[in-house]
């Protein structure tokens, strides 16, 4: 099914896109909502199997520059901005979806994080996001802006979570510092999705997922899970000019479930 079309607002604006997984992964959530107000849309991705699920979905967003990246790799990320750079010197907006630790890891207790895993999921989760701004930064004219995606348990522990909590409790000071630094001398936003669970690839990778999902849908206000059609209008009003002044901020799309201390027991 085509992406249709909304407005032009964002007509004229290119978007760098990274972690698009496949068509239900958060990362495309954005990315289609980014194409439906009329930006041109550029990829990364690591290995030829996500290319194949890539591919088609780039295809119905009007796009053709596809870009290998693995970022634990410094000269990898080199050579995809240096790729970038040939088709387009400068582009206004970031989208970060990239984490990674190991799923037999967050079955068990977080005290047991071996070292390997520990420093691979905080390098790919969280550093991985300000190696790419250290180079995204040149090619971004004032104004530009980027957004990267948290979740609850950087902030509340969640079951099962374990080092990626961590992370992304990282993630999110790295987001307030990087917009610290980016802000003054290059006019560049940085904010964080704090995303409710959600059905993905990456979501069910953690143990428990369908209790938390369920809880989420329970415990939320909305009593509903979030879609990624939300997900996606919440990114574009962050990169485009409607959040204009907005930095630093992790910005939950949970259907209110981080506000509730504890759930009504009715009776």
């Amino acid at each position: 099914m085509a992406i249709q079309k909304k407005s032009e607002l964002l007509k004229g604006k290119k978007a760098l896109i990274m972690g698009v997984a496949n068509d239900k992964s958060i990362a495309w959530g954005i990315a289609s909502e980014l194409k439906a107000h009329d930006a041109d849309l550029a990829f990364t991705y690591m290995g030829d199997q996500i290319l194949k699920r890539l591919e088609p979905l780039a295809k119905e967003a009007e796009s053709d520059i596809l870009i290998p990246c693995n970022v634990s790799s410094e000269e990898s990320l080199d050579i995809a901005f240096d790729t970038l750079k040939k088709t387009w010197p400068e582009f206004d907006m970031l989208v970060h979806a990239i984490a990674y630790s190991d799923k037999e890891e967050l079955k068990g207790s977080y005290v047991d994080t071996t070292l390997d895993n520990f420093m691979n999921t905080m390098h790919i989760s969280c550093y991985s996001f300000t190696s790419v701004m250290r180079r995204a930064k040149d090619m971004m004219p004032v104004g530009g802006s980027a957004i990267t995606l948290s979740y609850y348990g950087a902030q509340k522990v969640m079951p099962f979570y374990n080092v990626m909590g961590i992370a992304k409790a990282a993630l999110e000071a790295s987001t307030r510092y990087l917009a610290a630094d980016l802000g003054p001398n290059y006019g560049i936003r940085v904010n964080a999705v704090s995303a409710g669970p959600m059905k993905t690839l990456a979501g069910s990778a953690i143990g428990g997922a369908r209790n938390t999902f369920r809880h989420n849908i329970e415990t939320a206000p909305l009593r509903r899970a979030v879609t990624l059609e939300e997900l996606g209008g919440t990114a574009v009003y962050l990169l485009s000019d409607l959040g204009g002044a907005v930095t630093g901020e992790t910005h939950f799309v949970d259907c209110g479930f981080n506000v509730v201390g504890m759930k009504k027991v009715e009776g």
